[in-house]
């Protein structure tokens, strides 16, 4: 399981120091960076994935929740950090996975970090298949697509090879992490080999994948931030 990449941006030193250390004490987070302004850490969050932005609101160049409003469009989660809690409404309509009111204790930043999605520590994994007597490892990023068929289920993966396995999607689709979503009753995708949707159809690779109705908006707004 990879550690957790996080960054710290607040204007006071003392908080920094302190969301730092705290980071250092538990095992599955690194800290990249502190930095004293939003806009010094976007080199940081540009370069590199970046999985927790901890993330102070009241700033003299640019406020938190402006900054948030930036890097939307990235995979980032973000932890608002801020001794005012009437921020916090408006921290959550930016789907914060947190918001810290200050002096912020060690327990209740282990259970800001807690929230974050397990399956998401796990999409450098790997996933076990087993098709009639055979068993194959296969990496997670390797998935293009999963597609439902009758009773079975087919593993579609890069350079053109497939795995079939006697599996229910939807059991499937609860056990898998983060990194694929469900778009069809019959299709679930991984989503960084989406590289476009056309009318109802999402574009991966070389596939044409539908998209039905009911899935529509959120592929969207998960995969499109739209």
């Amino acid at each position: 399981m990879r550690n957790l990449k996080c960054v710290v941006v607040d204007d006071e030193e003392l908080a920094r120091e302190l969301i730092k250390a705290y980071i250092q004490k538990v095992n599955f987070l690194e800290c990249v960076g502190t930095f004293e302004s939003a806009l010094d850490a976007l080199t940081v969050l540009k370069s590199e994935k970046i999985d927790l932005l901890f993330l102070d609101i009241q700033m003299p160049d640019i406020k938190g929740t402006e900054f948030a409003e930036l890097i939307k469009a990235t995979d980032t989660r973000i932890v608002f950090t801020t001794a005012y809690s009437e921020y916090a409404l408006q921290g959550y309509e930016l789907n914060a996975l947190d918001y810290l009111v200050k002096p912020i204790n060690f327990k209740r930043f282990l259970s800001a970090v807690e929230k974050f999605p397990k399956q998401e520590k796990l999409e450098e994994g790997f996933l076990v298949i087993k098709s009639g007597y055979d068993l194959h490892k296969v990496m997670y990023q390797d998935i293009v697509y999963i597609e439902s068929s009758s009773e079975y289920v087919v593993y579609y993966l890069e350079n053109n090879k497939k795995i079939m396995a006697n599996q229910s999607l939807r059991a499937l689709e609860l056990s898998l992490p983060n990194l694929f979503v469900r778009v069809h009753r019959s299709y679930i995708v991984n989503k960084e080999k989406v590289t476009g949707l056309k009318n109802r159809e999402l574009l991966l690779l070389d596939h044409k994948i539908p998209v039905s109705d009911s899935y529509y908006v959120t592929v969207k707004k998960d995969l499109f931030n739209n």
